[in-house]
């Protein structure tokens, strides 16, 4: 009895090992869609009201961890059942990824002078009286949830790949943890952030002249942080978008680690060059492949009488 208690007990923290190196793992992998987990979910709090900000919050991420109660028993049910089916989801939602980065970039360059001219009439509608509040918090909320199901979807299409040959226990637990560490993540920090500027009004209010030197500093960075948030989230898209393309192809993946190995060898400048290369060929494979997506779709528009591109 005692030794069959031993080996359970041994079983127990062999696969807790396995779940927290592989949560690490998939972590390190879902790090570029968190960035843009991230940008996209503290972008679509604003416009809120300051006094809902953070009960919106909680409403997205509730909403999140229903996703994810979804995506978790559908992901160890293709692992189980359609395991075959892990790189093409794995190719298709990098596909998706680099799409989306694409278009967004587009966009930006397509219809800049109107986004900046639509801001004021927009700012005006939200502070309207005739903007029904109840109502605009639920788009708002109702839009941040699909978001987040789609970023969501990837996260677990990401941490399916690296856990897809470990066993059905270290599998579930994986998924676990790591749904509940972005849900937890995710939205801890959109809260933080969303809540930057009302901290550095506070501290700037304060008497302590330290305390209004760090509140002025914060109020400066707030709006640049949310620029940049949604940079790196673009180019996220594409480095790991274009990552998870280049290893589902096992040739093309293989020639990029002989050729970032033969770069490695280089004196000097050889780490460095040869650190640098998979992400170089990341980034380009997911920028053409975006490109390449956005064509066929507007096309497919095109023909069904629609404008090229969304709005």
């Amino acid at each position: 009895m005692a030794s069959s208690l031993l080996t359970l007990l041994d079983d127990i923290a062999t696969v807790l090992d396995d779940v927290a190196l592989m949560t690490k793992v998939a972590a390190r992998k879902s790090a570029g869609v968190l960035g843009d987990d991230l940008a996209l979910n503290a972008q679509q709090v604003t416009g809120v009201q300051a006094d809902r900000e953070l009960p919106v919050v909680w409403a997205v991420a509730k909403g999140s961890a229903r996703n994810k109660l979804i995506l978790v028993p559908a992901a160890l049910a293709i692992s189980a059942w359609l395991p075959w089916l892990v790189t093409p989801l794995l190719m298709a939602g990098g596909l998706f990824l680099c799409y989306e980065g694409f278009e967004k970039v587009l966009h930006k360059v397509l219809h800049k002078a109107e986004d900046d001219a639509a801001k004021p009439g927009r700012t005006a509608a939200l502070a309207g009286a005739e903007v029904d509040p109840v109502a605009f918090e639920r788009d708002k909320i109702r839009g941040a949830v699909r978001t987040d199901l789609i970023l969501s979807a990837e996260i677990i299409a990401i941490t399916l790949g690296t856990v897809a040959g470990a066993a059905f226990a270290t599998q579930v637990g994986v998924l676990v943890g790591i749904s509940a560490l972005m849900t937890v993540g995710v939205y801890g920090l959109v809260a933080g952030i969303v809540k930057l500027d009302d901290a550095g009004l506070y501290l700037s209010k304060r008497t302590s002249s330290a305390a209004q030197a760090i509140g002025r500093g914060i109020l400066r960075v707030a709006p640049w942080l949310m620029k940049t948030l949604a940079i790196v989230g673009t180019a996220a898209m594409f480095l790991v978008g274009g990552g998870i393309l280049t290893h589902g192809v096992h040739d093309v993946q293989t020639w990029i680690d002989d050729a970032a190995t033969g770069l490695g060898a280089l004196p000097e400048v050889g780490m460095v060059l040869g650190a640098m290369l998979p992400t170089v060929i990341n980034a380009v494979v997911g920028i053409v492949a975006g490109g390449i997506v956005v064509g066929l779709v507007a096309l497919v528009r095109r023909m069904r009488g629609k404008p090229a591109l969304a709005h």
